[in-house]
Parts: structure tokens; sequence; C-alpha cells
């Protein structure tokens, strides 16, 4: 019965784990305690507070992941991972302790007032974890070629080639210093850059290479999105393994504000006020948009490159070819209209993230319906 369900909050961090309940029927939070951060301690402190079906958890995302929540699941115990910047909070309460947090989490769990965080399979996370080594790795490359480059650029040497191609590489390679610390200093500079690209070329060749070892679905998007201009292998598979999904989304509108592409308001009133984007939500995701917006500037064709990557779903080739349409006369009208260049981009980057979302929910629409039939 309901009436014995109880609440239970845990404020989770690295070493430690605080925990309060929450009853059915009643008003107050009691809490328990603070333990040890581990799996089998949490499990014992559980089954002390009662039946594993009477129990409901909620803990914020955070650091820690989702190994606590895969453990509960597997012992039959509701546990819920939420977002800590939805968590209500009172005015003017000025005192956080990890107590107050899970007396909190306990009670607004028990009112129904906490938002749940979308949890990834493990397949998924862990191709996640690898698209995100490979993108910390491009801005370690970006890092090791700013130094390289502002180092020369200090002593008068300018490449007269396009800055990292592969003959601006093999110029690189042909520089000499008559002073031995500046010869030391660009060696290790250079073995930098090496380093970082080959580190780049390596991740990159592992992301293509696990592509069929994950689930169908996931390997049906990652092909039916490259489909649209501006949505190559990287920027494909960074859009899937981050949201994974694309229908637990009712509308666009709703992968919008997760990605945090809309306007943010502060409207009282008759006084509306719109601001920036509220820049919530992923920001992996709403990078590689605003990278692939920047096609929108060209003219509506599918070149050869495009041709090789597109679907054999007719209805996702023609919702592509509608979108690279519509993108460019969003572009092209609001640059005349003297617009600022970002915000054109943004425009740009929310309407693609419209059609992205058309075109996954329609493959894993049909996936589930041959997953249906095949049953």
């Amino acid at each position: 019965m309901n009436s014995d369900i109880r609440y239970v909050g845990l404020d989770v961090h690295a070493d430690t784990f605080s925990v309060a309940v929450a009853d059915s029927g009643q008003d107050s939070v009691s809490y328990i305690g603070k333990y040890p951060h581990r799996i089998e301690t949490v499990l014992k402190v559980l089954r002390r507070l009662g039946p594993a079906e009477q129990i409901r958890v909620a803990y914020e995302a955070g650091p820690t992941g989702y190994t606590l929540y895969r453990a509960l699941l597997e012992k039959g115990i509701e546990c819920h991972v939420v977002a800590p910047t939805l968590v209500p909070v009172k005015a003017g309460d000025r005192v956080k302790t990890d107590r107050r947090d899970a007396e909190k989490l306990a009670r607004n769990l028990r009112s129904g007032d906490l938002t749940d965080v979308w949890v990834p399979s493990v397949e998924s996370e862990g191709f996640r974890d690898l698209v995100r080594t490979r993108e910390d790795a491009k801005a370690d490359q970006l890092r090791a070629r700013h130094r390289l480059s502002k180092f020369l650029l200090r002593h008068g040497q300018r490449a007269p080639m396009k800055a990292w191609s592969v003959a601006h590489l093999d110029w690189l390679r042909t520089q000499r210093f008559d002073l031995a610390a500046h010869q030391v200093v660009f060696d290790d500079y250079m073995a930098e850059v090496e380093h970082a690209n080959s580190r780049v070329a390596a991740l990159e060749n592992k992301i293509a290479e696990l592509i069929p070892s994950l689930p169908e679905q996931m390997q049906r998007l990652i092909s039916a999105l490259q489909s649209m201009r501006g949505i190559a292998l990287i920027t494909s598979v960074t859009l899937v393994s981050e949201i994974e999904s694309f229908s637990r989304f009712d509308s666009p509108r709703q992968l919008m504000s997760y990605v945090g592409v809309v306007p943010s308001e502060s409207s009282s009133g008759a006084s509306v006020r719109r601001g920036g984007i509220t820049k919530t939500g992923n920001a992996h995701v709403r990078r590689v948009l605003m990278e692939s917006a920047w096609n929108a500037r060209f003219i509506p064709k599918v070149a050869y490159a495009l041709r090789r990557r597109q679907s054999d779903d007719p209805q996702v080739r023609e919702t592509a070819w509608r979108a690279q349409q519509r993108l460019h006369k969003r572009y092209t009208t609001l640059k005349a209209r003297g617009k600022v260049h970002q915000k054109v981009l943004v425009a740009v980057a929310r309407e693609m993230l419209g059609f992205i979302w058309d075109i996954a929910c329609t493959v894993e629409h049909k996936y589930m319906l041959e997953q249906r039939s095949a049953a």
C-alpha cells in the first residue's frame, strides 16, 4: 500500500553519504545518519528501513555517477537520480548541510517535486565517455598548437602556407634555432603537437571501430543523422551518445530546452524581458550544434561526401534536404537583417535541432515497429 512507502533522501559524496527518511502520511522527516560511501553500506542501511518494494530512494546527479543507481535497481529498490539545479529551495534559506540536503530530498521525493535526469544505458555511457575523451584530446591539441604557434610568432617565424596542413607540419619539422634553449623549447612543443595529433587520430579510429558493437538503434541513429549537412561521423556520435533516446522528448522544443538554446526570460505582469540563451543542459551537444550551424551559409546541395554518407531511407533524405533549404534561408534572412553573427548561428542551430529530432524520432519509431513485428 502507498501508506507503507518510505521515501529516502541520500546526500551522496565521494567518501560519505547521509540518509533521511520521510514516511507516507506524516509531515516529519527523520535523519538516520552519515555513513562511509560504500555500496554494501548503502544496501545495509536501506535493508534496515524495510522491504525493497516499499522503499523509494533519491539522490542528486553528480561526479559519483550512476553506480549506486544501478546497484539499487539490481536489488529491486526504486531509485531516482535527480537534477540538482531543479531541487526546490526555500527563499531565504542560507544554511546548507549534508543533513539538511538529505532531509530536503526525502521531503521533496514524497511530495513529487523532484525532476529525474536521464540515466544512460551502460553501453551508451561507455561510448559517451570515449567520445568525450576524444573531445578532451582535441582541446589538448588546440592548446599545444597555440603554444607552438605563439612561440614561433615571438621569434618572427611565420609559415607561408595554411596553418596545420600537411605542408605546414612538414615546414615545422625543418625549423631550427641558433640558441640551444630555443631549440629545446621548440622540440618540446613540436613533440607535444605530434603526440596530440596521433592521440586524436587514434581515438577517432577507436570510435569508428566500436560503432558496430553498439546497440542496433544507436547504430541506425548515427548513420541516419549523417544525412544532414554539417553532421559527419564525430558530430553524429556525439549527438547520439549524449542524448541516446530522442523520442523521450515529446517535441523539438523540449529538446531545444534540454540543450539550452532557447532564450531566457524574466517577465512580470505587462513587462516581457527576454535575454540570451539559457545555456542549461548538455554543453557537449550545444557545442557540436554551433559548429554544424556554420554550414548553413552555403547554398543547398548534396555534394559527393554528403551523398556517400546519406541514409537509404527516403524519408530521412527528404527531411535532410528540407533542413538544408530551410536553414540556409534562415541564415541568409537573418544576415540580411543585420543580426549579430553569433545570434544568427544560435537561431540556425536551434532550428537544426528540430530537424535532428524529426529524423531521430523517425528512425526510433521504425526500429520499434520492426522489433514489435519480429516479436
